[in-house]
């Protein structure tokens, strides 16, 4: 089964589906993205991730170009036509193309690109027996909570973290923990889960979201505030989330053992949470 790309309401071959080199996606990053996946061929969580995709085109002044119905129907024929049964469905909206002029242009039609690739779960020993991690410097712009293209600071910290042979690295600004490069990082400490609060500072995770409402489920008690670096390594259990690796404990960071050094019982607890919701 192929790879499917949607380029402007039109499902193209992955060679023919191009996009103007003036788009300012391109040219500045002006523009928004989402990530959805499936299980068994249906998309996990789909109103939330187009809610998020909205609020993200409304704070950078894009206008929408296709309404929730017509969301809903591409991409339901796109996941029709790929065929995947697990698969993980890409959507940019930029603001268009036009010649490059740091201002925003003015009568110009959104760019809407959509990807549908086969998608490869985390490996199971690997979720069985946790990942580890290292620190960076948060050095993104200000708002990270809109999904925007702008994610050089995200490459770099990733890039860190395949140097370092780690799995993830964990973002850290003025000496408390934010998120990961790709996930949203939270903590256990004695008995309660902690993980930083929604705002600019984070992209608030669908998983993240998901997640927190099965802890609450089980009378596991949340708290959304943030953690020094020293509290994180003091942790009883660190994990991870993200629509790609759903729930991972992390048994080290920067080379200092989590709890343990095995994914702790309340992470093993939420992952089995999610894969009963899933499954």
């Amino acid at each position: 089964m192929p790879d499917l790309a949607f380029v402007n309401g039109r499902f193209l071959s992955w060679d023919d589906a191009t996009v103007s080199i003036d788009d300012r996606g391109f040219q500045f990053g002006d523009g928004v993205y989402e990530v959805v996946r499936t299980y068994r061929g249906v998309p996990f969580e789909l109103d939330a991730h187009l809610d998020r995709l909205d609020r993200s085109t409304n704070a950078l002044h894009i206008v929408q170009p296709y309404s929730r119905a017509q969301w809903v129907d591409w991409i339901g024929q796109g996941l029709s036509r790929a065929g995947y049964q697990e698969a993980k469905v890409y959507i940019q909206i930029t603001r268009g193309a036009a010649p490059r002029d740091h201002a925003f242009p003015g009568n110009i039609r959104p760019t809407v690109v959509m990807t549908i690739r086969e998608l490869r779960p985390l490996d199971p020993e690997t979720r069985r027996t946790g990942v580890t991690a290292c620190t960076s410097e948060d050095v993104r712009w200000g708002r990270c909570d809109i999904k925007s293209l702008n994610l050089l600071g995200n490459v770099l910290a990733r890039e860190e973290a395949r140097n370092a042979g780690v799995f993830e690295a964990i973002l850290v600004k003025d000496g408390l923990v934010t998120e990961g490069s790709l996930s949203n990082v939270m903590a256990v400490q004695s008995g309660t889960v902690v993980t930083a609060p929604e705002g600019p500072r984070i992209l608030s995770g669908v998983t993240r979201t998901v997640v927190l409402g099965l802890a609450k489920k089980e009378q596991i008690a949340v708290e959304e505030r943030f953690l020094s670096v020293e509290a994180l390594y003091a942790a009883d259990e660190v994990f991870l989330t993200g629509t790609t690796i759903e729930v991972v404990g992390v048994i080290s960071i920067d080379g200092k053992t989590i709890g343990s050094g095995r994914p702790g019982p309340i992470t093993q607890k939420l992952a089995a949470c999610w894969g009963r919701l899933t499954g």
